[in-house]
């Protein structure tokens, strides 16, 4: 090709009548704000009558192929194209394919700001739904558990003993340490803040009663809950969830197996007996912390610290907060295994799903624990 050919050009010749345009040289993205400027510059000057002369096009790449499609309009450039015998098929099959992609291209509308309140009413409902149509699975996943336990319950071949004592270690005997240690550390503190408010009123003795009551009914179940939804439920999901990115649970399914009972009823029953287990260990844990509190800032010694427990804090107080571990224990496991098995598939979606079943999980431990403590106060439990 001629090097004056090498940087593409476009002009009208008025040598004939009416006045033609030739498309010569290089139509590439090297060239392209050269070209850019020519075709602004000539756009206005066509019609719809002007004849086209593609014969001395040469080289031609997407950037130029656009460039012609503006200057002469994507649907004329596609007739061009497929009537032209003189352009090679390489050519001619790029000229056609950006002349349609372009002749289908709808150039979107600027976005309208709308009212700013009804837009904070739009993304509430929305919100509003998304948590509707959570709770509307919640149940129906919460059903499915209970129908696969009962139809597994009275057969026993079909039990995983296996599975369930390994959960239950993870679940119950790794976490004791975490347990212990958080609710310790917590009866400490709620010790020496009872003490130093008590005593200004020379109650220092009440100090006891704190800690238990605050235990037994709430603390010990609270605290533990809570770390489960944050170590277990999580685990569940990112369990589970890998599985499902995996495709392992279609494995599973086209073995003839149940997702259900091979991997939500052990993770299930293993928090269902861990979690009490581990909350009377909190109860006990945190009235260690308090004890030693008492003894070393009251000079309340722990022979007089249990006697007073003993003697001030009902039995009915414990039973209240293990009453909750079981409920508990179900609805961390099953939100933790749901979430699970809505991952669609990516390593994202598992973060985002285990993130949600934590947040899930503390939130409804929370909103119960108020709930029931409203409904044990008005019983007068």
């Amino acid at each position: 090709m001629n090097p004056s050919m090498a940087t593409g050009s476009a002009q009208l010749d008025a040598s004939t009548s009416p006045p033609s345009l030739r498309v010569a040289g290089d139509w590439t993205l090297v060239h392209y704000a050269t070209l850019e400027r020519n075709t602004a510059a000539l756009k206005s000057r066509l019609d719809t009558a002007t004849p086209i002369d593609l014969s001395g096009l040469g080289s031609l790449d997407t950037a130029g192929a656009s460039l012609l499609a503006g200057l002469l309009g994507a649907a004329r450039l596609g007739d061009l194209a497929h009537a032209d015998p003189t352009l090679p098929a390489a050519q001619r099959a790029l000229l056609q394919t950006v002349g349609k992609a372009m002749a289908d291209y709808v150039e979107p509308k600027p976005r309208t700001r709308g009212n700013t309140f009804i837009e904070l009413l739009a993304r509430i409902g929305a919100a509003m739904e998304t948590v509707y149509r959570q709770q509307v699975r919640l149940l129906g996943f919460v059903g499915l558990t209970l129908e696969t336990f009962a139809r597994t319950a009275w057969r026993p071949r079909r039990w995983r003993v296996t599975s369930l004592v390994a959960h239950v270690e993870e679940i119950g005997l790794d976490a004791v340490p975490i347990v212990a240690l958080l609710t310790f550390m917590v009866g400490a503190v709620v010790a020496f803040l009872g003490s130093t408010v008590l005593k200004d009123f020379g109650a220092t003795i009440y100090t006891v009663d704190l800690v238990a009551y605050s235990f037994l009914r709430e603390f010990g179940v609270l605290l533990t809950a809570i770390l489960m939804a944050g170590r277990t439920a999580s685990a569940f999901t990112a369990q589970i969830g890998s599985m499902k990115a995996n495709e392992e649970i279609d494995a599973i399914r086209a073995l003839g197996l149940d997702p259900m009972e091979l991997l939500v009823l052990p993770r299930v029953l293993a928090m269902l007996a861990s979690l009490p287990m581990l909350t009377f260990l909190a109860m006990i844990a945190g009235l260690v912390g308090g004890g030693l509190v008492c003894a070393l800032v009251l000079d309340i010694p722990p022979v007089m610290f249990l006697n007073l427990v003993k003697s001030d804090i009902g039995v009915q107080h414990f039973l209240v907060g293990m009453a909750k571990a079981p409920v508990f224990a179900f609805l961390i496991a099953v939100i933790g295994c749901l979430e699970g098995f809505k991952v669609s598939g990516s390593a994202e979606s598992v973060g985002e799903h285990t993130t949600s079943s934590v947040v899930q999980s503390i939130f409804v431990v929370i909103l119960l624990d108020a709930l029931a403590a409203l409904f044990y106060m008005e019983m007068g439990w």
